[in-house]
């Protein structure tokens, strides 16, 4: 969060010639439809920001975002709404670009395995918890997805240690450069104008939400059929999972509502 204000080489009859693969990433276009809760996140969030163009050019200010940024004596006065908008805003388009890129690279690497439910769920309470977290020791006012992001880095963290020993050697590996990744842009977090509390709060929401209802997977018998990891752990069994992680994140708003520090 940001204080506000194939190609193949063709031989002749008598001479076969090497097939040259070329491997490419996917197309922005199948990126997405592969991952539909991902980008439903990423046009959204962009939407919310025509809003606030809109708003700066008829008004002469971003009145989306003065109307949604955390404001803590905003909320305590009643302005419930301002817990969850700033998942959604931003402060300028730089800000709205680093983290919806962020999503775009994480998104689909915590969809995948998570499913579109389950990530939209583990995506909207990491970022009520970054915004909780930045009540109780922030007395700025805030917006920015980056508590949400954080909270999928997270998840993807606690995914990669519960199954290190199913995805062996390149799991560990993987999860040795997320826990750089955190740790470098927790760094970076500590610089002035940045709100730091709310990407550590999403970050911690995601790593717990990864064990309390994340998916559990396991290979089949070697004679079973088909050959893919089960999940032992699906949603449609853990969703009442989801709704007593987000009592668990209101009690912690109502924590936060009474941090002399947000004052």
């Amino acid at each position: 969060m940001t204080e506000a204000p194939p190609t193949e080489v063709a031989g002749g009859p008598s001479e076969q010639q090497p097939v040259i693969a070329a491997r490419q990433r996917p197309s922005l276009r199948r990126r997405m439809a592969a991952n539909p809760a991902t980008a439903a996140l990423i046009i959204l969030t962009g939407l919310v920001f025509v809003l606030q163009f809109t708003s700066q050019q008829i008004f002469g200010f971003d009145l989306v975002l003065a109307l949604g940024a955390k404001a803590n004596e905003a909320i305590r006065q009643g302005q419930w709404w301002r817990l969850f908008t700033p998942i959604f805003l931003h402060v300028g388009g730089l800000h709205l670009f680093v983290n919806m890129y962020s999503l775009y690279l994480i998104g689909p690497a915590v969809e995948q395995p998570f499913g579109g439910a389950r990530f939209l769920t583990l995506y909207l309470l990491s970022g009520l918890s970054g915004v909780a977290f930045s009540l109780a020791f922030s007395s700025q006012s805030s917006a920015g997805a980056s508590g949400a992001v954080f909270g999928l880095l997270g998840a993807l963290a606690g995914f990669l240690f519960l199954h290190r020993r199913l995805l062996g050697q390149a799991g560990r590996g993987q999860l040795r450069h997320i826990v750089f990744i955190a740790a470098i842009n927790l760094f970076i977090g500590l610089s002035p104008g940045i709100d730091n509390w709310g990407h550590l709060g999403g970050l911690l929401c995601g790593l717990g939400l990864a064990v309390w209802l994340g998916p559990r997977y396991q290979l089949p018998a070697p004679d079973s059929l088909p050959a893919r990891p089960r999940d032992l752990r699906p949603w449609a069994h853990v969703w009442q999972r989801g709704l007593i992680a987000l009592l668990f994140v209101g009690l912690l708003i109502v924590v936060a509502l009474t941090s002399p520090l947000s004052r």
